[in-house]
């Protein structure tokens, strides 16, 4: 059976109402050809809050009593979401370095959480993990594509 109940709870609607808000957000900023301009940080900032509230609320959901894979990866994001914006708190040497890989790495971790997550509610149980780790390998292979081929042209 295909389980397609996206929201479970109050704290799930406000899950997703994160996700959404970090998907469109960070889409934005890497998409807009200017950075570091007011605007960039703004939308930044608005991305970062909503990851937080994202990786929050990941704790709460699936919290069945023992430490998940779920919390695994809300841990990761929250480590790249920290190493991204630590060095612009900062003002760290090669700030802009740093900033960039760990900012980009999590725009394409939540996009790879996003397509394991539409997997997971929307194909049958048997095909999962293949069909799982599939789409998690080519979201990253072709994020990690993106920022390599970028970085020399943000990082100038």
């Amino acid at each position: 059976m295909i389980y397609t109940n996206i929201v479970h709870s109050s704290l799930g609607s406000v899950h997703l109402f994160a996700a959404i808000i970090a998907m469109i957000t960070g889409l934005i900023v890497i998409l807009k050809g200017h950075k570091g301009n007011i605007s960039h940080q703004r939308i930044g900032y608005i991305y970062v809050f909503s990851m937080l509230l994202l990786n929050g609320t990941a704790f709460g959901i699936y919290n069945f009593g023992k430490f998940s894979m779920f919390h695994f990866f809300a841990i990761v994001s929250l480590v790249s979401l920290t190493a991204g914006m630590l060095p612009m708190v900062f003002n760290i040497s090669n700030k802009m370095r740093f900033h960039y890989r760990y900012m980009s790495w999590s725009v394409v971790g939540l996009y790879a959480a996003f397509v394991a997550e539409f997997f997971t509610r929307f194909v049958h149980f048997e095909y999962f993990w293949v069909v799982v780790m599939i789409g998690t390998i080519a979201v990253s292979a072709i994020g990690g594509y993106l920022i390599e081929k970028n970085a020399k042209r943000f990082l100038k």
